[in-house]
């Protein structure tokens, strides 16, 4: 009877533990959360963790009404689909820090990952804020369908690796995506806002349509941009070089020389290309027995 190897036991709340069994520890802050639900006392809390806290209570005439708040920018509010994927894009990049940490990521690729991930945190949260919605879902839009087409060429590329024209093409639309995105946050930024009557700075009405803030907002995208499409090129020259070094080498290696066949002498010939040979040149005739 096979019985299973039990796991290395670590020390409780140790790093080693957490990382194991940050999953269970998870599901079970959700479990107490649950049971909080089922108990008048404890329901107050609970239900602070499952309802959204996006609205305030302003005390009317002898009742409360919740009215909702109103959104930090002067274009008109997201609907509540479009706030609902802004926050989960939040809660997803968010997420993505802590796993860096649970995923033991190797220290060399950390401060890659960070800077990945603060590019995305920093343009949903400004997208969100400043309501800039339908604009950051366009963009968000150009820049998933780029790295979706990414990860699909490395999939291909892991199934066989002479699958190598998705890359090409993954190429192409990366500077093309580049060029988009800074031209449509050149035109809704920069021409758009700054035609607008209304461009006094009030945070309690969510106006930011003002020229020093549209200026930031044009300068972080542009900065983003310019950032991205260096690092793409500076990979892409990268990855030429190696081909052409390895293609060059591969050049210079010399062909060997194939060795002479070897000839082997038996007796008065020599066997070549399957026939006995004399020392002549000439096929040995056997020999005639005489009759007695």
């Amino acid at each position: 009877m096979a019985f299973r190897r039990r796991t290395k036991s670590y020390p409780l709340f140790s790093q080693e533990f957490v990382i194991h069994n940050h999953a269970d520890i998870g599901f079970c802050l959700v479990l107490c959360v649950l049971i909080g639900l089922m108990f008048e006392v404890t329901a107050k809390t609970a239900f602070l963790f499952i309802l959204p806290q996006y609205n305030i209570s302003v005390p009317t005439a002898g009742r409360i009404l919740n009215k909702p708040k109103k959104p930090l920018g002067r274009l008109p509010a997201c609907a509540p689909p479009v706030k609902f994927f802004y926050l989960c894009q939040l809660a997803y990049w968010l997420h993505a820090l802590p796993e860096l940490y649970f995923q033991k990521v190797r220290k060399e690729e950390i401060p890659r990952q960070l800077q990945y991930i603060c590019l995305y945190l920093v343009h949903i949260a400004g997208a969100y804020l400043l309501n800039l919605s339908r604009l950051g879902l366009i963009l968000l839009l150009l820049q998933y369908s780029t790295e979706f087409l990414f990860h699909t060429a490395r999939l291909f590329y892991f199934a066989d690796e002479n699958n190598e024209k998705l890359f090409s093409a993954w190429a192409a639309v990366f500077g093309v995506t580049r060029l988009f995105i800074l031209t449509l946050a050149v035109l809704a930024i920069g021409f758009g806002l700054a035609r607008m009557e209304n461009q006094a700075f009030d945070p309690e009405k969510g106006n930011f349509n003002t020229l020093f803030c549209r200026l930031c907002v044009l300068l972080l995208v542009c900065a983003a941009q310019a950032w991205l499409m260096w690092r793409f090129i500076h990979s892409q020259l990268r990855h030429w070089r190696e081909y052409w070094n390895e293609q060059s080498a591969k050049r210079r290696v010399p062909a060997t020389p194939r060795l002479p066949a070897r000839l082997i002498k038996r007796e008065s010939g020599y066997h070549e290309n399957g026939v006995v040979k004399a020392e002549n040149g000439t096929s040995p005739r056997t020999k005639k027995l005489k009759s007695p």
